[in-house]
């Protein structure tokens, strides 16, 4: 009798074991547990890896004098941080002035862009009007034509209007909604201004306010996160085109990636030597790289709090 006791005892003891250490490894509802943390987190670690892997290979690089490049000893911290590698990637890349031309030619054009593109999906959102939806879809298929497509034809006609080395070249498509993946900003308000209450613009038409009136005043302060988003997207893929700014602006205008992609042919005219000092190496390359980089990291770095709640609030991932 008492061994049967014991043994009920040892029993119920050993499902509280098994029950603590169910829940302990797979959580309450199969969501909490340790496993599941386990395996996000873990596979959170290696897409971070993957995504900061070239930045912390650039950076150590980029500290490297040449002793340390060819020291096969060292791998990732350099023997002493060399920041002359920066200093010539600085004068080849003529930084300052070439930063100033870029953000003259990312910042005006995507401040255009998200503005028209906020005005045309507000119209398209809360207006009807004939074939609207034949236009829509117009505008929308406008993101799947490669720019390649229409490089030709526009090239011809801003040389013709005499817009070749100008902003204009960036400028004048933005404004009427066809500035770099305008379409996809366009989608992206006038999804937003759909979810946004009726109720707000009748309450507003019933105090007199005009239909503008509701857009600057209601629409836009609601639409701040698709704001975010969209010029943010916009800055970025502004700043990272090359092909179409090369062939848009020529040698009157200029920007960072532009002058990476020229960075060896400019090094080799201004130190020109016969010593090996005087020949690119790694170091100076990952030093250029970086300082091209480095502005959009600052923008990310203060702008990551808005942009995470934008996407958040909004449901865009991006591409």
């Amino acid at each position: 009798m008492l061994n049967t006791k014991l043994s009920h005892v040892q029993k119920r003891k050993l499902d509280d074991y098994s029950t603590k250490a169910k829940s302990f490894l797979l959580g309450v509802q199969g969501n909490n547990g340790f496993l599941f943390k386990f395996c996000v987190y873990g596979l959170l670690i290696v897409i971070g890896f993957v995504y900061l892997f070239p930045i912390i290979y650039m950076s150590s690089y980029s500290f490297k004098s040449l002793e340390d490049l060819l020291n096969p000893l060292i791998s990732w911290i350099p023997s002493t941080f060399y920041a002359e590698n920066y200093e010539v990637a600085y004068r080849v890349l003529d930084l300052f002035p070439t930063l100033a031309e870029t953000l003259y030619v990312t910042v005006i054009p995507s401040l255009a862009q998200t503005a028209v593109a906020a005005v045309i999906g507000y119209g398209f959102a809360r207006f009807d009007f004939p074939f609207k939806k034949i236009m829509f879809g117009l505008v929308l298929i406008t993101f799947i034509i490669p720019p390649q497509v229409l490089l030709i034809p526009r090239y011809v006609f801003f040389n013709e209007l005499e817009l070749i080395g100008s902003i204009l070249s960036f400028l004048l498509p933005a404004l009427f909604g066809q500035g770099l993946n305008s379409a996809i900003f366009i989608l992206i308000f006038y999804q937003f201004f759909r979810m946004m209450p009726k109720a707000l613009e009748e309450a507003a038409h019933l105090d007199g306010a005009g239909n503008f009136r509701i857009f600057v005043t209601i629409a836009i302060p609601m639409a701040v996160p698709a704001i975010i988003i969209s010029f943010l997207f916009s800055f970025v893929w502004y700043w990272n085109e090359t092909a179409l700014a090369s062939l848009y602006f020529g040698n009157e205008l200029t920007t960072l990636p532009i002058e990476l992609g020229k960075f060896n042919a400019t090094f080799d005219q201004m130190y020109t030597g016969d010593t090996e000092a005087d020949n690119i190496n790694e170091g100076i390359s990952m030093a250029g790289t970086m300082l091209s980089i480095l502005p959009l990291l600052i923008v990310y770095f203060f702008t990551q709090r808005w942009f995470v709640e934008g996407v958040d609030r909004s449901g865009i991932t991006g591409e």
